[in-house]
Formats: C-alpha cells, structure tokens, sequence
C-alpha cells in the first residue's frame, strides 16, 4: 500500500527509555493507527548505532546529531565521529537528515554565557556536517530561533524541519524562506495555547508537517497536572499512534479536512526531508512491517 496513505511523524523518540517494556508494540499500534513512517532523531554519539539499527527493524528512517541538551557532556571528538557515522550511511536509504540538532535557551544550565558558546559551536559545525554531506537538518527550537535563523545565514544548508515551532510568525516565515518546514504536535492541541494555534491555523499549509516528539510532548488528552501528579497520577506517555488524533485537532484549527492534513502533510514532509522518498522505496522491509 501506498506510503501516501498514511501519516508521518517527523518526530519521534522511538529509543527512548520509557519505551524500554513496549517498544515493538508501540511501533505497532502507531502502525495500526496509521503512522506508516517514523522519522527517529538521535540525540548523543552513544545512541546512534540504536537509532539506526531500529530504523531498519521498524522499517522507519533516521537522523543522526548532537542534541544542545546532550551538548554539556558532548567530547571534542563527537563531531569527528559524526561526520564519519554520516560518511558511513551515506548509502543508507534510512538516513535523511542531521538532527536533532540546535539550540536550548530554556534550561537555566545551559544558558550561561560559557554554555551559550559551547551551544553555538556544536551548533555550527553540525550545520557543516549537514552542508558537507548534503542533508536536510532537524533542528531543536527552544527560545533560540533568532540565533538558529543567524546559524542558517552562516551555514547555508539543504533545509528541514524547524520541530515543535512555537516563535513568532516572522520567524516562521524566516525558516520558511530557508526551505524549512514547521513541526507542529502535541502542544497544539491545548486550548490555552492561542498563539500556537493561531500560527498553525495562519501558517502556509506548504510548510506544515505532523509530530509527537514521543515520548515527550503529551496532548491534553493525556497531560497530568502537577496536582495530580503528586496524587500518585502518572504523567502520561506519548507515543506515535496519537498522531491521528493530534492531527485532527490541528485540521479543526485550520477548517480542513484531516484526509487533506494527511495528503499535505506527507507531501511536505517527503519535499523538506527528500530521503524519505528513498526509504519509501523500501517501506515495509523492516522486521516489524512484514507481520
């Protein structure tokens, strides 16, 4: 069956810990939901052999990088390794992009003038990994999307995807004009959030693409609250098969169809990351889809 016929989530941690008990179900239920294609970031040089050995498993597609948070305890040598793990894959159908890469002004730790620097560097030299390799970017958008957008004029690369966007609507149109497409997910989907939804629902529809960030990110309909949280409530796990759902929210926000969300949405996905029309090709190789 076609990849068109189903969604795809830019964004998700399949590695993660919290998947550690279910993982292989998890990918499974997102299938059964309809998130044919998973796009797995990695975050640090230790979690790259996984990542991408669970793309090929999952029958899903990869990014490999340096996440900021991850840059604090990052050696001189990961980007000597990043660039050779890049050379290593360049025939592998699975890898489309350097990510998730960036920037994180956010946490108080990493804002301190030095750490703000050491940011900016593993910053710019992914960006010329991305450059040397010719390959899109994910990049990490937290409080920091003027500096990014400076890295870009820097660092001119292939595009990507700006993930879980919530700046302003110059900046988005900044990233736009960079080839860039905007990750919109589970914070969408809170009421609360007005100006989000106001910039999902303003936001060209070429430049729209669906995520969960899985396992982080909950939509409301699985958000704890503090309060309940210390009543012994876990907060709730998120996962790909809720990208249906968090999808119909953002088709209600823009007065459209969802079927017309899914059809825009994997076009846009497939245009900013084009390895995906190469692992598309092979969709349906990995263990988990020849059930």
């Amino acid at each position: 069956m076609s990849l068109n016929m189903f969604w795809i989530d830019t964004h998700c941690h399949l590695d993660a810990p919290e998947f550690a008990p279910d993982r292989a179900q998890v990918r499974q239920s997102a299938r059964d939901a309809g998130v044919g294609l998973c796009v797995l970031p990695a975050v640090q040089r230790r979690d790259w052999a996984g990542v991408q050995a669970l793309a090929a498993e999952h029958g899903d597609a990869y990014a490999l990088g340096i996440h900021p948070l991850y840059v604090p305890q990052a050696q001189s040598d990961d980007l000597d390794a990043l660039d050779e793990a890049l050379s290593k894959a360049r025939h592998d159908p699975r890898l489309v992009a350097v990510g998730e890469i960036g920037l994180d002004y956010f946490v108080p730790e990493l804002c301190t003038p030095d750490m703000r620097e050491r940011q900016w560097q593993f910053y710019l030299a992914q960006l010329r990994l991305a450059q040397k390799h010719s390959l899109p970017v994910i990049l990490h958008v937290r409080r920091s999307a003027d500096m990014l957008l400076k890295g870009l004029r820097q660092v001119n690369v292939a595009g990507g995807i700006a993930h879980a966007f919530n700046g302003s609507a110059q900046q988005a149109q900044a990233f736009m004009a960079m080839g860039f497409a905007l990750g919109f997910g589970g914070a969408m989907t809170y009421e609360r959030a007005t100006a989000l939804r106001e910039l999902a629902r303003t936001v060209p529809a070429h430049a729209l693409v669906m995520e969960t960030d899985a396992p982080d990110i909950p939509p409301h309909w699985l958000y704890q609250t503090a309060q309940a949280r210390a009543a012994g409530l876990p907060q709730g796990r998120n996962t790909p098969a809720e990208l249906p759902r968090i999808a119909q929210v953002l088709a209600q926000v823009r007065g459209i169809e969802v079927q017309a969300l899914q059809a825009l949405s994997t076009a846009n996905a497939m245009r900013v990351l084009p390895g995906l029309s190469r692992c598309a090709e092979t969709w349906g190789s990995g263990s988990a889809n020849s059930a």
